[in-house]
This record gives C-alpha cells, sequence and structure tokens, in this order.
C-alpha cells in the first residue's frame, strides 16, 4: 500500500507543478517550490496522521516529482506523459540505492532520467523502428523555430 501512495505522490506532485506553471503563469521554479513548501508543512505540522515512512517519504517524494511537473511545455505538453514520468520517476525513488550519491541530487537526478525515459517512449515505440528517427526528432526540438 506505501508503494501506491508514493507513486500516486509521484503523479500529482508532477502534473500539479505544471499545471501551476503553464496554466497559472506561476514559472516553474515558484510552482515547484510553494507546493513542496504545502506538502512539506503538513507533514511536519501533522507528523503522527499517517505511517512514519509516508511521513518521512511523501515530502521527498513529491519534492522530486515536482521536478518532474518543471518540464516545459514544448518538451512535455500532454498530461499523459507527465503521469507515466511521474510514475517512471516513483519507480526509481522507491529503487534508488546509494548509487546516486555524489551525482548532485538524487532527486533532480532521477527527475531528468524520468523525463529522459518519457520522452523517448514515442521514439522507440514508433513504426518506423530507425533510431536515426529518434535523432531526427531530438534535432528538429533542439533546433526548433523559437517562436512557435
Amino acid at each position: 500500500m506505501n508503494t501506491i501512495i508514493i507513486i500516486i505522490t509521484g503523479i500529482l506532485g508532477a502534473t500539479s507543478t505544471y499545471y501551476v506553471n503553464e496554466h497559472l503563469k506561476q514559472g516553474a521554479v515558484r510552482a515547484s517550490a510553494v507546493l513542496s513548501l504545502i506538502v512539506s508543512l503538513a507533514f511536519y505540522c501533522f507528523p503522527d496522521v499517517l505511517d512514519p515512512y509516508l511521513t518521512q517519504n511523501i515530502p521527498a517524494a513529491f519534492i522530486g516529482a515536482s521536478f518532474v511537473g518543471m518540464v516545459s511545455s514544448k518538451a512535455i505538453h500532454h498530461y499523459r506523459w507527465l503521469i507515466i514520468a511521474g510514475i517512471i520517476f516513483s519507480v526509481i525513488y522507491l529503487n534508488k540505492s546509494t548509487f546516486f550519491r555524489g551525482y548532485g541530487g538524487a532527486l533532480g537526478t532521477s527527475a531528468f532520467i524520468a523525463i529522459l525515459a518519457t520522452m523517448a517512449i514515442p521514439v522507440v515505440f514508433s513504426k518506423k523502428k530507425n533510431i536515426t528517427n529518434g535523432i531526427l526528432i531530438f534535432r528538429k526540438w533542439l533546433f526548433r523555430d523559437k517562436d512557435e
């Protein structure tokens, strides 16, 4: 049950941060910071509401998932991809080990890996099955017209 709650936290963290960033026009950093502060303060003020494992891990999982939600709408623009990225982040978070120590932060690194994995899904499952297709998509995204 704890695993499901952490996965739901990852989904909520990614999608709510993206919503506040894109639809309420608050910016990625402000959206992540405000939502993470609210969740962290709630668990700090009421530590006995849930299991100690969840009280300790939900704020950290939400903060990391909010890093996923900071993604640009030009990179990931559908909520279904954010949900997938939130799930991937949660799985990485649940299975993390000491491997991420020294990489500038496990939460940010895990969020980066989740976003890259999510962006690779359409390329991997494309009908052309050609790796150059992925390179062309990345090149098109990288050198896109800034006015779009």
